[in-house]
């Protein structure tokens, strides 16, 4: 069975609070996760999900890793052709530029669920394990004899 992964990472303070964009994204994540589960199963896919608290100070050195989702190996921007960008947050981030994602005059605080399965479908696509027909062996076999 193959294995897709998604990780997402966020700030949690000391009582365990984040911002609103990340309690969004997390609400769309846990949606986009479902679906992606219930329709990437008959593939013989099983979709992960991890989810990674940032403490203060991990946040406070890199603002833009919060809210940060992977997939497999790439960033969620780049399975989507979209631009990481930034935007003053509020809550528990204080007066930081927080992540948001850009796709054309578009821009998200909170990741919506579409856009999240689309990635992921993007990124399963490309773990299928791709079978030749008779005629690629043919001429491979032609091509290891010549």
């Amino acid at each position: 069975m193959l294995t897709l992964k998604i990780k997402w990472q966020r700030l949690l303070d000391e009582e365990y609070k984040t911002c609103p964009r990340c309690g969004g994204t997390e609400e769309e994540l846990d949606k986009a996760y479902q679906k992606l589960k219930e329709v990437l199963s008959p593939l013989a896919i099983n979709v992960i999900l991890e989810k990674k608290e940032l403490n203060l100070n991990e946040f406070r050195a890199n603002p833009l890793s919060s809210n940060q989702i992977r997939i497999g190996d790439k960033k969620l921007e780049e399975w989507l052709g979209a631009e990481t960008g930034k935007s003053k947050c509020c809550d528990v981030c204080g007066d930081e530029e927080c992540r948001t994602i850009e796709i054309g005059l578009q821009r998200y605080e909170t990741i919506p669920a579409p856009l999240i399965i689309k990635a992921g479908l993007v990124a399963a696509a490309e773990i299928l394990p791709v079978r030749r027909s008779m005629t690629d062996k043919i001429l491979l076999l032609r091509k290891d004899k010549a």
